[in-house]
């Protein structure tokens, strides 16, 4: 009698536990800490607006938030990801290894990449070709063809032209999109300017993206986790460090750090929006369509996120460092958001 009296709690405990589960009454959203920031201002107005909960934002950085995402349907799981990059084939993959079949993606605009110090240290004017021989774990040596250990110490040993002071960069691990979107965009610019590294990528992509990607690991370069707040934090105790994160964090702590220069571009609002500024990408989030209709309000939060009023040219995202899409890419994405329609590699 009292192993079916145990048997009978332990299963109306689990009916109750299931049936919890099965109710969850907020958005949950993930993945990247550049995105972060945009999303919560979105999520908070949602909540004030509407009868629906606040989502829930966390900071993954964009891998994490993709292993989340992508591991399978149901409450447990994230509705949404963040991602200040775009999904990698691998992780699409493991998304319909996992039944999540039906991916919505939506670009929200664009962000650049900085490479900032504390606002009264010295000034920087960097190339993308300085980043890569300051961070690279292996450099061109001497003969054409050869790599060796990075040597380089200091910025002077690097370019001339810059101070005499250690390298000493924080930023961000490898599970972040940031990290992604640096090492292509800044280290494989700078390494694609010595010519035998460039001749590589037709004929051995991997000897050249190990080359171009891998950033070495003695210390210059210190991984400071996906808080970028930290890392500003970080920049203000000590004036010798740079520090890697997006642009929408330096124009809202401008008063605390500034961008260096790179390629002779400023990072602005109008150099990343027009692409003078070589550092920029896109960002985006992702949407699980088989949450839509089972967890409240995520097709709201959408409407709230894709509005003009949020992500067009004067939407309030813009006044918290977004640069909008433009007229014409904007109805795209509205359009294909408003059908639901799946993402497309």
């Amino acid at each position: 009698m009292n192993t079916h009296k145990a048997l009978f709690m332990a299963t109306a405990l689990l009916t109750a536990s299931q049936v919890s589960a099965e109710s969850r009454d907020y958005i949950s959203v993930v993945g990247s800490s550049t995105v972060y920031p945009f999303s919560t201002v979105v999520a908070e107005r949602f909540g004030k607006s509407t009868n629906f909960k606040t989502p829930k934002i966390e900071s993954t950085g964009t891998g994490g938030g993709m292993k989340l995402f992508c591991q399978g349907t149901g409450v447990n799981t994230p509705d949404i990801s963040n991602a200040s990059r775009r999904i990698k084939e691998s992780e699409y993959q493991m998304c319909r290894d996992n039944g999540v079949d039906g991916v919505v993606e939506v670009l929200i605009g664009y962000d650049g990449i900085v490479v900032a110090n504390e606002i009264n240290a010295v000034d920087f004017s960097l190339t993308r070709e300085d980043l890569f021989l300051a961070l690279a774990k292996e450099v061109p040596g001497a003969k054409e063809g050869e790599l060796i250990a990075n040597p380089n110490l200091t910025w002077k040993q690097v370019n001339s032209a810059l101070p005499d002071i250690k390298i000493e960069v924080l930023g961000p691990p490898p599970t972040s999109g940031t990290r992604d979107a640096f090492v292509e965009l800044a280290m494989e610019g700078g390494c694609k300017s010595h010519q035998w590294i460039k001749a590589l990528k037709a004929t051995d992509k991997d000897q050249y993206k190990s080359i171009c990607h891998s950033i070495r690991e003695d210390g210059a370069y210190v991984e400071a986790g996906e808080n970028d707040n930290l890392i500003i934090q970080k920049l203000r105790k000590n004036p010798n460090a740079l520090g890697i994160f997006g642009f929408s964090f330096l124009d809202q702590n401008a008063d605390l750090v500034k961008g260096s220069l790179i390629d002779g571009a400023k990072p602005e609002f109008e150099t990343i929006a027009t692409g003078e500024y070589p550092v920029s990408r896109p960002l985006y989030f992702y949407v699980k369509k088989a949450h839509v209709g089972k967890i409240p309000g995520i097709s709201e939060f959408l409407a709230e996120f894709t509005s003009k009023k949020a992500m067009g040219d004067e939407g309030y995202l813009t006044d918290k460092g977004l640069i909008p899409l433009g007229q014409e890419k904007y109805q795209a994405v509205y359009s294909r958001v408003k059908s639901l329609k799946n993402i497309e590699l």
